[in-house]
């Protein structure tokens, strides 16, 4: 297993506990969120890596790295991430 920096562990605490909290019927939507706004923190990660840390299927990796491509994107627009 690779070793990952502290940032990728608390990027990974915190993604656990937006998703607990987030309704059934938004949990898709809240990843896609919390990916956004924990990007930098997922750099060099690849989708099977995040989906094993998280415990969440690997049908996610699709997820994770479309929001990845983006999350850029919409910095660049003017998204200001701490406050989502």
């Amino acid at each position: 297993m690779r070793f990952f920096a502290m940032n990728f562990r608390a990027a990974i605490l915190s993604i656990k506990d937006a998703l607990e909290g987030a309704p059934r019927n938004a949990y898709t939507a809240e990843l896609h969120l919390q990916i956004i706004k924990h990007a930098d923190d997922l750099e060099g990660v690849s989708g099977r890596e995040f989906c094993e840390a998280l415990g969440i299927a690997a049908s996610y990796t699709a997820e994770f790295t479309k929001m990845k491509k983006i999350a850029p994107r919409l910095r660049r627009a003017g998204l200001d991430v701490e406050r989502i």
